[in-house]
């Protein structure tokens, strides 16, 4: 893959029956890590730091813009609050050619809205890896 910016994303996530809807055009910014956890195994011999990788994970917290229109981000995150799904986030980034896509089952932990005093109504969605599968990019 070249280097490449960030524009052209396209962002999907599913509501809650579970349905793909693409927000892209909603979301105005994001981020998202894929960390691994280390266990510490240094000897009292040692001068430096051993340390072995254990679990991967995977978080994103998701920035836009509130859109009522039917199957837009209020329509899909409205119901973080009462259901208890899994659902599939999907970051997609077109270089070229070249798609590189990563979709990782997630459980949106909260639906955070707010109204800035310029009168801007905006929304932040986070969440965090549900189901033990390790994120890879395709």
């Amino acid at each position: 893959m070249a280097k490449a910016s960030g524009l052209g994303y396209a962002v999907t996530v599913q509501d809650a029956t579970p349905t793909t809807r693409t927000l892209s055009n909603d979301i105005t910014d994001f981020n998202y890590a894929l960390p691994r956890a280390v266990q510490d195994i240094t000897g009292v011999d040692k001068f430096a730091f051993e340390r072995l990788l254990l679990l991967a994970d995977f978080s994103i917290q998701l920035n836009g813009v509130f859109n009522n229109a039917t199957n837009q981000s209020h329509d899909v995150f409205k119901t973080i609050s009462s259901t208890s799904v899994t659902r599939t986030v999907g970051l997609a980034l077109t270089v070229g050619a070249v798609t590189s896509t990563l979709a990782n089952n997630c459980l949106l932990t909260d639906y955070q809205l707010k109204r800035a005093q310029g009168g801007a109504f905006t929304w932040t969605v986070p969440g965090v890896l549900a189901d033990g599968t390790v994120p890879t990019w395709t």
